[in-house]
C-alpha cells in the first residue's frame, strides 16, 4: 500500500483513509492475509493511530476485515449468503449445508420486551432454547428462542430430557403448531460476550440481530432473537431469496 496526502481532503480523514485502504485490500492483499500492525500503517499513511483505528473499525463493520484472537487483523473472505426464510413453518432455518444446532434449554423469565411480545407475565418462566446456526461448517449465528409453555402443551409428557435433548424436544413440539404467520425485524448491534465466544468474534464486534415473532391462534407462539455475524453474513429474505444486499459487488436487487 502506498502513501497518500490527507491534509487537503474535506471529508473526514478516517473516511478517506477507509476508501484508500479498501482499494488496497482489493489490489494488494489476499483473503486471510494479515495486515501490518497499527504503528506501521499509521506511519505509512501519515495519520494518527486514532484515525487509522476509525478507518479499520469501519472496514470491519463493512465486512472487509476481521479481527481474530491471537492473529490480528486479516482480510475477510466474501460474505456467506444466509437465507432468512419467511416460510411459515421454518423452524430449522436453512437449506442445503445449513442447520440450526440445539445447544441447551433452560426455563426462566424472559426479558421484559420478549415477555410483552409473548403476552406472559414478567416473572412467568418460559422455555429458552439456545441454538447455533452453521453454514458450510462455519458458525454464523447464535439464537435464543423463547417459547411459552402454552405453545408446547405436550412437552410435559416427555421424559425429563435436559440440555440439548430438551432443546430438540421444544423445537419438535413447535413443529406441531399451525402458524398464522410471522413478522421480523433486523437491526445492527454489538456482540455480547456469550454470543462473541460462540461465533469466534470479539465482544462488541458488529452483528446483525434478527428478531422474529411467530404467530399462532391469534397470539405469539414464540420469539426468536438471532445474532448473525455482520462481517461474514449477507442476509437474504423471502421464500426464494427475493431481496439480496451484497457488500462486495454493491449489487442491490428486489423483486
Amino acid at each position: 500500500m502506498g502513501t497518500t496526502q490527507l491534509e487537503s481532503v474535506q471529508e473526514p480523514k478516517y473516511w478517506h483513509l477507509k476508501t484508500v485502504l479498501s482499494e488496497a485490500l482489493d489490489s494488494d492483499f489476499a483473503v486471510g492475509e494479515i495486515l501490518p500492525n497499527e504503528r506501521e500503517l499509521a506511519a505509512r499513511f501519515g495519520v494518527a493511530r486514532a484515525t487509522l483505528r476509525q478507518a479499520l473499525e469501519q472496514l470491519e463493520l463493512e465486512g472487509r476485515l476481521q479481527r481474530r484472537r491471537g492473529v490480528g487483523t486479516t482480510v475477510a473472505p466474501p460474505r456467506v449468503g444466509v437465507a432468512v426464510s419467511t416460510a411459515q413453518h421454518d423452524w430449522t432455518g436453512g437449506g442445503a449445508g445449513e442447520a440450526w444446532q440445539s445447544v441447551d434449554c433452560r426455563t426462566a423469565a424472559a426479558p421484559v420486551a420478549v415477555a410483552g411480545a409473548l403476552d406472559v407475565g414478567c416473572e412467568e418462566p418460559v422455555h429458552i432454547v439456545r441454538r447455533i446456526r452453521v453454514s458450510n461448517g462455519q458458525a454464523v449465528a447464535a439464537e435464543l428462542l423463547y417459547v411459552p409453555s402454552s405453545s408446547v402443551p405436550e412437552l410435559s409428557a416427555i421424559e425429563n430430557p435436559s440440555g440439548s435433548a430438551r432443546a430438540r424436544s421444544v423445537v419438535r413440539e413447535l413443529h406441531r403448531l399451525a402458524l398464522d404467520g410471522q413478522d421480523r425485524s433486523v437491526e445492527l448491534g454489538s456482540a455480547r460476550a456469550d454470543d462473541a465466544k460462540e461465533l469466534d468474534r470479539l465482544p462488541g464486534a458488529p452483528v446483525l440481530v434478527v428478531t422474529t415473532r411467530y404467530l399462532a391462534a391469534g397470539g405469539t407462539a414464540a420469539v426468536s432473537v438471532a445474532t448473525y455475524r455482520a462481517d461474514t453474513c449477507r442476509l437474504t429474505f423471502g421464500d426464494s431469496g427475493d431481496v439480496e444486499i451484497s457488500h462486495h459487488d454493491q449489487e442491490r436487487r428486489a423483486s
